[in-house]
């Protein structure tokens, strides 16, 4: 297994360190997650499961995650340094393993973050090639790759809700790639996931927001701009 630093030597114009997988994915997962918390967060609990909680430290994806979650893009060089800059920065977070979980895929990485008063929980999985899945937000199924522009609603569980919200954005000529709704439980709150080819005004963003039965609105646009 390589050492720490000989698997950041290589620097692309990619990627950063020796496997998408590792390294592009991990930045991925965590450049999705700090837009659903709304900021870099101030502190973090990184779970890495199974494959990862064998070869995160080997395999640079613990500077990757930490890299992302401070906003670095893949081929940001500062991320072989990320550990440093976050003990500079103030940025608290710990790391925990399970390295035999049956019901997550091979590459999964559990997000717990805290920004002030806010805190969210992602789950997101590496792929290969630095494709990535956000298979979950704060307990409700979500399964969007962040390589569109994704919508994230929690609302009442109305009649009608997935219809006027498809009528609302097919306002502003944008194509819906995938749609997908999960609840925890009937006439309980549902989570909406929306994938757009393009992205939304703030106008309808906010109107959207304004609607008293829905509770949260997420906007994350292309993870990689």
């Amino acid at each position: 297994m390589a050492n720490k630093s000989s698997v950041f030597d290589m620097i692309g114009p990619v990627m950063i360190g020796p496997s998408s997988s590792h390294t592009a994915g991990v930045v991925r997962i965590a450049r999705a997650a700090i837009r659903v918390l709304g900021g870099k967060p101030e502190k973090a609990l990184i779970t890495f499961y199974n494959s990862f909680a064998r070869t995160y430290e080997g395999h640079g994806s613990d500077r990757a995650i930490i890299g992302g979650l401070m906003d670095f893009k893949t081929d940001d060089a500062r991320i072989k340094n990320a550990l440093s800059i976050a003990e500079e920065v103030g940025f608290e977070y710990k790391f925990k393993s399970i390295g035999n979980s049956s019901i997550h895929h091979p590459n999964t990485i559990k997000l717990n973050l805290t920004l002030g008063d806010r805190n969210v929980e992602v789950v997101g999985e590496s792929l290969g090639g630095g494709v990535i899945n956000i298979s979950e937000v704060d307990g409700f199924v979500a399964n969007f790759s962040a390589k569109d522009h994704t919508l994230i609603i929690k609302a009442e569980d109305v009649s009608g809700a997935i219809a006027f919200i498809s009528s609302v954005i097919a306002q502003e000529k944008t194509n819906i790639a995938t749609m997908s709704v999960s609840r925890k439980g009937k006439n309980d709150r549902a989570c909406h996931v929306i994938e757009m080819d393009s992205g939304i005004k703030s106008i309808t963003i906010e109107y959207l927001k304004s609607l008293p039965w829905i509770k949260e609105l997420i906007y994350i646009p292309d993870i990689d701009l």
